[in-house]
């Protein structure tokens, strides 16, 4: 009898995310209203998050899931967003591949022992399994069990170029020109480099779902630093493998900002829900991506720390340029700064879904 009960809260817990107007957004689905989320939703902007880190490193803090649960609850009940995305980091996934991650004072991540040569490159392992990162696993169960029942939770993952890039760098870049180098360098080492990568991240993404998610965004920050036919010939293919691979039915948001002369690769390289950022406006992205994928943007994040009659006449606009049309998710354009000032993103929040 208990596991019937428990199968049927399940049933009627999946039939409310799949009802919510973000899972029918990132499906490309009417909605009763335009959904909104923040990247970084959680983050040094909230008092309580900083509370936390006078305690914790960032890294204690993303492996220790009651902690990171219960910030990303915070964010979510402050805020009123339609969606959680856990509170966790890209590169969390390069430590059971044998990389040595940190994160510096000032914030930047460091890989203390990055891939330098092509050996190096052929030594990093795949990952076995989800349980590997057992701590995001319980993120996710935590997170999801202290949501409202209609929030869906989103999982994410760092690109296979984007992971790279941060293990051949050693840590963020102006030019990237270490991993350009590599890939052009050692083509065969890139290949086998970049397929690992791809389905380690895929075996993480479908961690993630088993645990609780109900969406999964794949993060490839750094993309914007390629040139189209770089992307398509050293990137894409990748890319698109690890989409492949995620759990059929899971709805998949791809996001690679900083060029919009690559959304017509990246929405070949697969994803439900295209993110855009703010170097395009909406409309033109959309011509650009086709009506029959959703997408995801694209408020400039310095508009959150301008005043609220500002950020309502931004939202206005974007809102207009999508102009009614389904599978919208209005969220940043990338993260957001922390300078914002909390009232600020809550305004955000209200103008949406009061204009939306």
């Amino acid at each position: 009898m208990m596991l019937a009960d428990a199968l049927k809260a399940f049933f009627c817990n999946m039939s409310q995310w799949l009802a919510s107007p973000m899972m029918r957004a990132v499906q490309n689905l009417e909605t009763s209203r335009v959904p909104v989320w923040m990247m970084r939703q959680a983050g040094r902007y909230m008092s309580e998050y900083n509370a936390v880190r006078e305690k914790y490193t960032f890294l204690e803090l993303c492996k220790t899931p009651e902690l990171a649960a219960e910030i990303m609850l915070t964010a979510v009940n402050k805020l009123g967003v339609d969606a959680a995305i856990i509170f966790s980091d890209i590169l969390l996934l390069l430590e059971p591949l044998g990389l040595k991650l940190t994160f510096l004072p000032e914030g930047g991540p460091k890989i203390l022992n990055p891939i330098q040569t092509a050996e190096d490159a052929a030594a990093l392992p795949m990952l076995e399994s989800a349980e590997q990162l057992d701590c995001v696993m319980q993120t996710v169960r935590l997170t999801r069990q202290g949501l409202d029942e209609i929030v869906p939770l989103i999982g994410f993952c760092g690109a296979p170029f984007t992971l790279a890039a941060y293990a051949v760098e050693g840590g963020t870049s102006r030019d990237f020109a270490k991993v350009k180098t590599f890939m052009r360098t050692c083509p065969l080492e890139w290949i086998a480099l970049m397929k690992k990568l791809a389905l380690s991240a895929a075996t993480y993404l479908n961690g993630q779902i088993l645990s609780g998610v109900q969406i999964v965004q794949i993060f490839d920050s750094w993309a914007g630093c390629l040139s189209v036919d770089d992307y398509y010939r050293f990137v894409q293919p990748y890319s698109k493998l690890l989409i492949e691979n995620i759990t059929p039915g899971t709805p998949v948001i791809h996001f690679a900002p900083g060029n919009p002369m690559l959304l017509p690769n990246v929405r070949d390289a697969g994803g439900n829900c295209i993110g855009v950022d703010w170097r395009i406006p909406l409309d033109k992205a959309r011509e650009i991506l086709g009506f029959d994928k959703a997408v995801q943007g694209n408020l400039d994040p310095s508009i959150l720390l301008a005043n609220r009659n500002v950020i309502r006449l931004f939202v206005k606009k974007i809102l207009l340029q999508n102009a009614g049309k389904p599978g919208f998710v209005f969220n940043l354009g990338h993260g957001i700064m922390k300078e914002t000032p909390v009232e600020n993103a809550v305004a955000f929040v209200e103008a949406v879904h009061e204009f939306g």
